[in-house]
């Protein structure tokens, strides 16, 4: 159920959002406009194909608004809200956390906020991690470390023991910072608490530095990815030109999906070969990457600058048995590493001198704090995850689409994983900035770069 099938195919999609129960109360926001349930965030921009949908008699696939409701289901004098983080560290994390808190204080009256350590885990008793009380002044400075104050894991947890500790703690609103593995757990964690007929609210926050949740598009700690793997590249090519032959090989992450490596390598414009794995690529041959490589040198370069995504030429390693993280994702094989052998081996066998200097800085990138504008967003993300738990929203993300927030329900974001089209015009310009593919046909030209 990708946006496409959607857009081709609206009413054979359901994006309503659940809801715990009709609201009642009256918000206690005031001096700003409420967002009504009718206001809707169209999927489609092509006037065309509006057209052409409302032509058809066809609703205009579209998603719920995101924003403050005028009445809301949560009691704020008797609401205890709980967020968790779970999933690998992500720039703005804290960031999250900090608006979660300071919206619900402020703008609502919660005063029973409580953190939940180490990710799902501390959801089990068993682990015997006792619930961190959150306040203005807890979190008044946290934005500026990275990680989070509340710790991450990954992995499952019996979905009816976490329900059975959010009913004993008297949680009605839980907060979920994660990926898809995370945002599955709370799916399950959100159908639960339906069976049990429980008022309990599960929103999620989307996490993924891979900016690659479908019907999202724009996660937190990309932006702020993007910029730190930017300083990065900038090094590896200033080593590569220190040495003659040099080659910058940077590994930047993206399991899937090649959206950090592309949008870095357009940011600097220093790239040479951009390799993600939505595309795929030979190592050997006429058209192969050794022989590309061969073919940017033999023009007269004397570096090259090569990106590659953690995710891409996965099928370039042979008989390997598959291999999960605790949270189910595939762990991909390692092909910097595999890169930086192949092609020292390749040139030591043509007699061809090469120097490589190899850069993973994949942790650092995570630990960092999110930066600038990202920053900004991580606080309208959490504002309008607060605003759709008052409101009794539940078992739906918070997402930007269009550049606006919407409300999207969990099974459509975790449905498929959002990748770079290779036909797209964010890979065209990819690829007139880096060039590459004069390289992989051999074409002769005489940029400076």
């Amino acid at each position: 159920m990708t946006l496409h099938d959607i857009i081709s195919n609206p009413e054979q999609y359901d994006l309503s959002i659940e809801t715990v129960g009709s609201p009642t109360l009256h918000s206690p926001m005031m001096g700003i406009r409420f967002i009504s349930n009718t206001e809707r965030v169209s999927l489609c921009t092509d006037v065309n194909r509006i057209e052409e949908i409302l032509a058809s008699g066809k609703n205009i696939p579209s998603l719920e608004a995101a924003g403050p409701r005028e009445m809301i289901y949560h009691d704020p004098a008797w609401t205890r809200a709980a967020i968790v983080t779970c999933g690998g560290l992500c720039p703005g994390l804290n960031s999250v956390i900090k608006g979660l808190v300071q919206v619900l204080w402020f703008d609502y009256g919660v005063q029973n906020i409580f953190g939940i350590p180490y990710g799902y885990r501390g959801l089990n008793p068993s682990y015997s991690h006792s619930p961190i009380v959150l306040n203005p002044e807890v979190v008044d400075a946290i934005q500026d470390d990275g990680g989070t104050i509340l710790g991450s894991s990954r992995g499952e947890q019996d979905i009816s023991t976490m329900v059975d500790t959010l009913m004993r703690l008297n949680i009605n609103m839980l907060f979920c910072i994660g990926g898809d593995g995370t945002l599955r757990g709370a799916r399950e964690i959100a159908a639960e608490i339906k069976r049990r007929k429980q008022p309990i609210s599960v929103i999620g926050i989307p996490k993924t530095i891979d900016n690659d949740l479908n019907l999202v598009d724009r996660t937190f700690g990309f932006e702020t990815a993007v910029l730190s793997a930017t300083d990065v590249i900038t090094s590896a090519h200033n080593e590569a030109n220190g040495a003659f032959n040099g080659l910058g090989l940077v590994k930047i992450m993206g399991r899937d999906s090649g959206f950090i490596a592309a949008y870095a390598s357009l940011a600097t414009t220093v790239v040479n070969f951009c390799l993600i794995p939505e595309v795929s690529f030979e190592l050997d041959g006429d058209n192969g990457l050794l022989r590309a490589l061969e073919n940017r040198y033999s023009i007269g370069k004397t570096h090259a600058v090569m990106v590659v995504a953690e995710g891409a030429g996965q099928h370039l390693f042979k008989n390997i048995p598959e291999r999960r993280d605790a949270s189910g994702n595939i762990l991909k094989n390692d092909i910097g590493d595999f890169l930086s052998e192949k092609i020292e081996a390749h040139f030591k066998s043509v007699g061809k001198e090469i120097n490589i200097k190899y850069f993973d800085p994949s942790y650092t990138i995570r630990s960092i704090p999110a930066k600038g504008t990202d920053a900004i967003f991580c606080f309208q993300l959490a504002e309008n995850a607060v605003h759709a738990s008052m409101a009794g929203k539940t078992n739906m993300v918070v997402g930007s689409m269009n550049n606006q927030f919407t409300h999207v329900p969990i099974d459509y974001a975790v449905s498929e994983r959002r990748k770079i089209e290779p036909n797209n015009a964010l890979w065209h310009a990819v690829l007139g900035a880096t060039r590459q593919q004069d390289y992989f046909t051999g074409k002769r030209h005489n940029r400076k770069k």
